[in-house]
């Protein structure tokens, strides 16, 4: 594929940063190499020498000096080298790797990586595709790029191919390489355990939305960081599983796997190589997301790096690498199933107390995953009754409003994450929303 269509002029322009190169050779040099070029603290000054950390099965890691040192100390942009080598078929199960041949190495570290994706591919005036309702993450990322964001309706199975294809129907597909047509480049979704819907993709619908793309050249951005917490067994493979033209851009995620707040407010990514794919992860404290593809997309995202944050923080970097040699592969996955189990558990509670205090009052689909129910009250608009009233009597949900491209519009929806409350909590909540449905609906009438 022709990566410069989708690449903006600004990404373009970008250019590697000398002393960020220099870093780089000198992590690569032996030790005789004498530096006098970076302006690298000496490690003699870091004020923490050693640091450990308890699991919840009790078992505590150590980081040791020599450890603490790399953590602390400035790193290459994309990473300082370290390898987790791990088999292919291991890869290709965890990480949901398109069939590619090879052996990934890990290889690269960076940050902010959803903002800096989009930074890089969308341009003032471009019109892109984005699943309605979405993520309010998303939106407030692209909203301020002067782009035409377009939606693409879901339903309770999530994004519907046949909308898509309805909504590209106004191009033909050999518009795509026509200048100044506005053929859509971008499609963004979220095909697990939808935020805020709760929905899933089917395989037979994956399968559809990437042909779609292929005939329209559309770039996707699959954003998936409720994979591992799907309700259903075995997991429904990823669009990147099937991507035969390096047309996806997949963001995993562990952030709601694996939640240590280390250092706040500090992105770290590490990327890895698989032949013209790189993966990235992502790690927000110890929040950590992943994404894979193209690698002329991803060199720009590092050059953007290189110019803004230089590299991730190296101490959320060792205690994830610490955490993963602990786990291995099997160690993560048995973790994650457990995960997905617990969600499961919360997401029932969740629906017997929406079914006890809301039947009549509100609609709402099977979530198939991830952490949110998605409601459609009897109610026209919800913001002021969810922002304001809602508010007063000591409950919060989040109004429908906030995961909609036009947000000035009338929205009879709201979000319910079941992720955190208790089932005490739960119940509570769903029966101060019934009174304040109530009310509403008096008040209309």
């Amino acid at each position: 594929m022709n990566y410069t269509r989708f690449l903006n002029r600004l990404s373009l322009a970008r250019k590697p940063s000398p002393i960020r190169i220099l870093t780089a050779i000198l992590n690569e040099s032996s030790p005789e190499m004498i530096s006098m070029a970076g302006g690298m603290p000496n490690t003699q000054t870091f004020p923490i020498v050693e640091a450990s950390f308890k699991l919840r099965d009790g078992t505590v890691l150590e980081l040791d000096q020599n450890i603490m040192n790399k953590g602390l100390q400035y790193a290459p942009t994309p990473g300082d080298g370290t390898v987790l080598e791990l088999d292919q078929n291991i890869m290709n199960k965890g990480l949901q790797y398109a069939p590619t041949p090879g052996l990934p190495d890990l290889v690269q570290w960076i940050n902010g990586l959803q903002s800096r994706a989009f930074e890089a591919l969308v341009s003032e005036g471009d019109n892109v595709l984005l699943e309605h309702p979405t993520y309010s993450g998303t939106l407030a990322i692209v909203g301020p790029m002067a782009a035409n964001l377009i939606p693409v309706n879901s339903d309770s199975h999530g994004l519907d191919p046949s909308h898509l294809r309805k909504t590209l129907s106004r191009w033909s597909p050999s518009d795509v390489s026509t200048p100044g047509s506005g053929a859509p480049k971008i499609l963004y979704c979220i095909p697990n355990g939808g935020n805020p819907t709760g929905t899933s993709l089917s395989l037979e619908r994956k399968k559809e939305i990437y042909k779609i793309a292929q005939e329209y050249d559309l770039l996707i951005l699959e954003d998936d960081p409720y994979f591992y917490i799907q309700f259903t067994k075995p997991y429904i493979p990823s669009l990147l599983s099937m991507d035969v033209d390096g047309r996806v851009l997949r963001f995993d995620s562990m952030s709601k796997l694996v939640v240590i707040r280390v250092n706040r407010g500090y992105p770290l990514n590490f990327n890895i190589c698989y032949q013209n794919l790189h993966l990235k992860q992502d790690i927000y404290g110890m929040r950590i997301g992943v994404l894979t593809g193209p690698k002329p997309i991803v060199d720009r995202v590092n050059l953007h790096m290189q110019c803004s944050l230089m590299h991730a923080s190296g101490l959320s970097k060792v205690f994830l690498i610490k955490l993963f040699e602990h786990w291995g592969h099997d160690g993560f996955l048995e973790h994650a199933e457990k995960t997905a189990a617990f969600y499961e558990m919360k997401r029932d509670l969740c629906l017997k107390s929406a079914e006890k205090h809301l039947k009549g009052l509100a609609e709402w689909s099977l979530p198939t995953g991830g952490m949110f129910l998605w409601l459609k009250l009897n109610v026209k608009d919800t913001k002021k009754m969810i922002e304001v009233k809602a508010r007063e009597k000591n409950v919060l949900f989040v109004p429908g409003s906030a995961f909609m491209i036009d947000q000035t519009q009338p929205c009879s929806y709201i979000r319910a994450s079941y992720s955190t409350a208790t089932p005490e909590e739960m119940d509570l909540a769903f029966k101060r929303l019934a009174d304040l449905i109530r009310e509403e609906m008096k008040d209309s009438d």
